[in-house]
């Protein structure tokens, strides 16, 4: 059965700093796309940062110059580190994959920031 299980949520102050983990288990399958989306409270899910297996990236304009994805595809992980965080960042974070192959998508139970003085 495959995972994804994400870590390093916390509560933070606005201004502070935030990596997040996603590892996953259960497959041999090579991501494709590994990313990350949240969903603050009243809002729809949204894409934060996704990175392709190529080290193709795409982030959301809101985050872009704050946030950076990387992988490390040897571990079959991905992350998420944050800076300048601001209250408007408040959110619970998903990890997602798609799988190469079966393209099969894969969301992790989600991770909850908080950005608050």
């Amino acid at each position: 059965q495959v995972q994804l299980v994400e870590s390093g949520g916390a509560l933070v102050q606005p201004g502070g700093s935030l990596r997040l983990s996603c590892a996953t288990s259960g497959s041999n399958s090579i991501w494709y796309v590994m990313g990350w989306y949240r969903q603050a409270p009243g809002k729809q899910r949204e894409l934060v940062a996704s990175m392709t297996d190529t080290g193709i990236t795409d982030y959301a304009d809101s985050v872009s110059g704050r946030f950076t994805i990387s992988r490390d595809n040897a571990r079959n992980t991905c992350y998420l580190h944050m800076y300048s965080l601001k209250p408007e960042d408040t959110a619970v974070y998903y990890c997602h994959a798609v799988a190469i192959g079966s393209w099969t998508n894969y969301w992790g139970q989600g991770t909850q920031v908080a950005v608050s003085s």
